[in-house]
């Protein structure tokens, strides 16, 4: 069993990066990949993890993008973390979500009872700060029921309390991901709950700069939005790929829900620059 998506922690998760690890193998997950949203500040405790346990590590990254207008998230696998061009475009991110989050607290503040520590009080150590952590202090203060709730109402894209975040641009972040060595998947393409998705002619642009794979397999995709994708891999020569989006207490999305074949895999560690860490 090999799940490509899944967070931690270190960024939007509610577990360790080595409890990703040992979730997986309780799961009977043979392969993870701990993609946290713009950073690498979790792997060097999910390495130490797998290396004790009986589930390899598949390095990545989750990687803010846009295009048109729509968000577009990026995976990006087994890419070298010092490559200088890739690090500065996810420092950038990191800092523009972190404003959004106080500008957005500053606005939340105005009206409801919610402050900048009682979401700092949500994020764990140097975890990227993003609306899941506005998320949990809503909930911890009685004003949401869960994570789901927050992002529909206070936290919505049409909210008056909703602050955009800088991101690179969907084509650009494909070559810095190749240029960095990595392996670009696009995550959950036709996720149309959570906002506007791209056009088909956005993915191909996207192919024809380096995209390696789409993320085919994925709660939220219904079965036409599965075998619509599949045709589009297929058309543009891509990978398909299959995770469950895992975030441990904070969504429904259990590790090995949705999976990766070997075949597909095997791709991507031959063209990654780092290699799959194995116990």
């Amino acid at each position: 069993m090999i799940d490509l998506h899944a967070h931690s922690s270190a960024s939007d998760g509610t577990q360790s990066p080595a409890q990703v690890v040992a979730s997986a193998s309780a799961a009977g997950i043979d392969v993870v990949a701990l993609t946290d949203h713009d950073t690498t500040s979790g792997w060097d405790e999910a390495v130490a993890a797998a290396t004790s346990t009986g589930t390899a590590l598949v390095r990545g990254t989750e990687i803010s993008c846009h295009a048109g207008g729509a968000s577009v998230h990026l995976l990006s696998y087994l890419h070298d973390p010092a490559s200088p061009a890739l690090r500065a475009e996810l420092d950038r991110s990191r800092g523009s979500r972190l404003r959004r989050a106080r500008l957005m607290v500053d606005r939340i503040g105005a009206d409801h009872p919610l402050t900048w520590d009682d979401v700092l009080e949500q994020v764990d150590g140097e975890a990227t700060v993003g609306r899941p952590h506005l998320a949990d202090a809503l909930v911890a203060k009685g004003l949401a029921r869960d994570r789901g709730h927050a992002f529909a109402t206070i936290l919505s894209t049409r909210s008056p309390y909703f602050v955009g975040h800088a991101a690179p641009d969907a084509v650009d972040a494909v070559r810095l991901v190749r240029a960095a060595g990595g392996v670009p998947v696009f995550a959950h393409p036709r996720a149309v709950l959570r906002g506007r998705v791209v056009p088909d002619a956005v993915v191909e642009e996207m192919a024809a700069a380096g995209l390696a794979g789409l993320e085919v397999h994925h709660r939220d995709h219904d079965a036409t939005a599965v075998r619509e994708l599949a045709d589009l891999a297929a058309s543009l020569g891509l990978l398909v790929t299959g995770s469950s989006d895992y975030h441990g207490a904070g969504k429904e999305n259990r590790l090995g829900e949705f999976t990766t074949g070997a075949d597909a895999l095997e791709v991507i560690e031959s063209e990654g620059a780092l290699e799959v860490v194995r116990p």
